[in-house]
């Protein structure tokens, strides 16, 4: 599974690229307008020279046309950009034409199988589902996870399955499980993944037992 986080800060990804686990970012219009004052576009061409992978930057336009100008631009930002495109009437006929530009694109606000079909029969290179909203409303996101990868393995699609709105590492495991092939997920969350409350016991453990080993020897040498 590649792991990508959902963030628009750069010290944020900068830190997630140095523990050597990072294999992309997405962003989209709201994470970046929580950087401020920023050109986004610049701000783009920042995170790919970071980032050794792909990175998803967002259209903001809703028709055919204006995702098109969108999606051309944000792809000669870099080659690591991967265009988001949303998943609507347009955005299908956008994702089919940018596919035969050459174009890499994300197909984003997936909340059904149906969608993901779509999707894939279209050229997307990624399928975004969004599993934190659909838990939102009460429903299980990771359903849809499952039956997306089921839809994808019987028809042979190469649409990689990007499960988005992550909260929290069970989504991480629950997508893995499944088979998604990419989990985005907040770089708080990808921190959490290393927590686990035996390890920080254990480790205290050997570091006392060192600490009194330590001061063992010494009391000896003492003595000598």
């Amino acid at each position: 599974m590649k792991f990508f986080v959902d963030t628009a800060n750069l010290d944020e990804i900068r830190e997630a690229a140095d523990m050597g686990v990072l294999d992309g970012v997405t962003t989209n219009p709201s994470l970046v307008k929580e950087e401020g004052n920023v050109d986004f576009h610049e701000h783009v061409f920042r995170i790919c020279e970071i980032v050794d992978g792909d990175v998803s930057a967002e259209v903001t336009a809703t028709d055919f046309d204006g995702m098109m100008d969108e999606g051309r631009t944000l792809h000669q930002i870099h080659d690591n950009v991967v265009v988001k495109i949303p998943l609507i009437k347009d955005g299908i006929k956008a994702l089919r034409a940018l596919d035969e530009e050459g174009i890499r694109t994300n197909c984003t606000l997936c909340f059904s199988p149906t969608q993901a079909l779509l999707a894939a029969k279209a050229g997307a290179d990624y399928i975004s589902p969004f599993i934190g909203r659909i838990d939102d409303i009460s429903s299980d996101g990771m359903t849809l996870i499952d039956e997306i990868v089921q839809i994808y393995d019987n028809y042979g699609f190469d649409t990689e399955i990007l499960a988005a709105s992550i909260r929290h590492p069970t989504h991480v495991k629950r997508a893995a499980l499944a088979g998604a092939d990419v989990a985005t997920m907040p770089f708080e969350t990808l921190t959490k993944l290393l927590n686990h409350p035996l390890t920080d016991n254990g480790l205290q453990r050997f570091l006392d037992d060192w600490e009194a080993y330590k001061e063992a020897r010494k009391a000896e040498a003492g003595m000598e």
